[in-house]
C-alpha cells in the first residue's frame, strides 16, 4: 500500500511539473521536421497559402531602397548596418509542433526587421532569471554606470519601462537620436526635440533607439555580445541551424572586460537586426508555445513567459516586446484574445496561439493584410 502511494505521489509530481506534459509533446530535432497533411487535424490552409503568395509585401526587393522610402520622414536617418536583398513571400504553420502547411523558401534567411526585439526581451528574461538582473522594476542606472542613464528624467528609467517602450529615454546612442526616431508628423524639428519628457513608465512610443539602449544595457550585463547568448541558451538546445546571424552597426562597438564587442541592434530600419531563416523563427515561436520548455529542458521559466505577455499600462497591445491581441487599436477582430506574436517591418510575424497549439511564420506579407490573412487561416477551423 505505502508502494502504491508512493507511485502515485511520484506520478503526480511529474505530471505537476511538466516532466510528463514535456514527453507528449513533438520536438523537431536540428535539421529534421515531420509534417502532417492538415487534413489530419480536419483543417484546409490552400486559400490562405494562396492569400499570402497573391498579397506580397508591395515595396522593393532591394530592402536598401524600401527602407530608405520607410523611414524618410526621419531627420538624419541613414543606413548603418548589413542589408540584404529579400526573398518572396514564405510561411509555415505549425499544429502540435507539425508542420501542417509551408509555402515559399524556408530555409531562405532574410532580414526579420522589429521581429529581433522578441529575441531581444528573450536575452532579459534570461538575463533575470540568471540573476544578473534581480527585478525588472529596478532603475537600469543600478547596473549600468556610465552615461547613458544620467540626469533626473534618465535616471528613473527601469527595465521594465524599455522593455515595454514606454521610459521616453532621452539622448544619443551610435550617432542616433531618440527625437529623430519616428517623430510625430504634427510636430516640427525643433518642437520634436525640446518637447517636455512623459514620465517613465506612462506614455508608449515605439522607437528603434530606445531599444538599443536595452541591447546596449543588456550587453553590458552579461558582459558578453548577445547573439553568443541567444545561441547558447536559446537557439542551439531548440536546435535552430547555423544560418542564421543577428547584426548591430558599423559604429556600434564598445569595450567590455578589454574586448571590443559589437551592441546590435533591436530592429533593421537603420540596418542590421536578426537575419534568419523561416524555419528558424517557427522554432523560436514553437519554444514559446510551449511556455519555454523544449523536450524537458525549461529554457525560459514559464512565469517569464506569462510575464512577457502580460498588456503593459500605456498599451493594452504590447508586453516585453511581444504584441498582443487583446482589446485595443491593433486588436485584430473575430481572433482569439490571447494570441501574441512577433512583427516587424515589410511583413514578417511570428503568431503564438497557445490556446489552439499552433504557431504561424509567415514573411513579406503586405503588413495591411495580414488580419486579414490571419482570419482565413481561423476559418478553416
Amino acid at each position: 500500500m505505502k508502494n502504491c502511494k508512493f507511485l502515485f505521489c511520484s506520478f503526480l509530481f511529474l505530471f505537476l511539473s511538466g516532466s510528463l506534459a514535456a514527453q507528449e509533446l513533438y520536438f523537431p530535432e536540428r535539421g529534421k521536421w515531420e509534417k502532417k497533411a492538415a487534413s489530419v487535424y480536419n483543417l484546409d490552409f490552400s486559400e490562405a497559402i494562396a492569400f499570402a503568395k497573391a498579397n506580397e509585401y508591395s515595396e522593393s526587393k532591394d530592402l536598401r531602397l524600401a527602407i530608405l522610402k520607410g523611414f524618410q520622414h526621419e531627420p538624419y536617418h541613414e543606413i548603418l548596418g548589413p542589408v540584404k536583398r529579400r526573398g518572396g513571400p514564405a510561411g509555415i504553420i505549425l499544429k502540435d509542433g507539425y508542420i501542417v502547411a509551408e509555402w515559399g523558401d524556408t530555409e531562405r534567411v532574410d532580414m526579420t526587421f522589429s521581429v529581433t526585439k522578441s529575441f531581444l526581451s528573450t536575452t532579459a528574461l534570461l538575463a533575470l532569471q540568471e540573476n544578473l538582473i534581480t527585478d525588472f522594476n529596478d532603475q537600469v542606472d543600478y547596473y549600468i554606470w556610465d552615461k547613458t542613464f544620467e540626469g533626473d528624467h534618465n535616471s528613473k528609467i527601469t527595465w521594465k519601462h524599455l522593455l515595454e517602450q514606454n521610459s521616453d529615454w532621452s539622448g544619443e546612442l551610435w550617432g542616433s537620436y531618440d527625437w529623430a526616431d519616428r517623430p510625430p508628423s504634427d510636430l516640427t524639428l525643433d518642437e520634436w526635440r525640446g518637447r517636455d519628457l512623459n514620465e517613465p513608465g506612462t506614455y508608449f512610443k515605439y522607437n528603434d533607439v530606445r531599444v538599443n539602449v536595452l541591447a546596449y544595457s543588456l550587453l553590458n550585463v552579461f558582459r558578453s555580445p548577445l547573439p553568443k547568448v541567444l545561441k547558447k541558451k536559446i537557439m542551439d538546445p531548440i536546435g535552430a541551424s547555423t544560418k542564421w546571424r543577428w547584426y548591430g552597426y558599423e559604429n556600434s562597438w564598445t569595450t567590455i572586460d578589454g574586448l571590443k564587442m559589437q551592441s546590435v541592434s533591436g530592429g533593421g530600419h537603420s540596418g542590421g537586426g536578426i537575419f534568419i531563416n523561416t524555419k528558424d523563427m517557427a522554432r523560436f515561436g514553437l519554444l514559446f508555445l510551449y511556455n519555454g520548455n523544449w523536450n524537458g529542458k525549461q529554457l525560459i521559466s514559464e512565469k517569464l513567459i506569462e510575464e512577457a505577455i502580460q498588456p503593459s499600462d500605456p498599451n493594452p497591445n504590447y508586453g516585453y516586446m511581444w504584441w498582443l491581441n487583446k482589446e485595443g487599436p491593433r486588436h485584430w477582430k473575430g481572433i482569439d484574445k490571447n494570441i501574441f506574436y512577433a512583427a516587424g517591418f515589410g511583413g514578417n510575424f511570428i503568431i503564438v496561439d497557445q490556446k489552439n497549439n499552433i504557431v504561424i511564420v509567415t514573411r513579406w506579407l503586405e503588413p495591411s493584410k495580414v488580419e486579414a490573412f490571419i482570419n482565413i487561416v481561423y476559418k478553416s477551423m
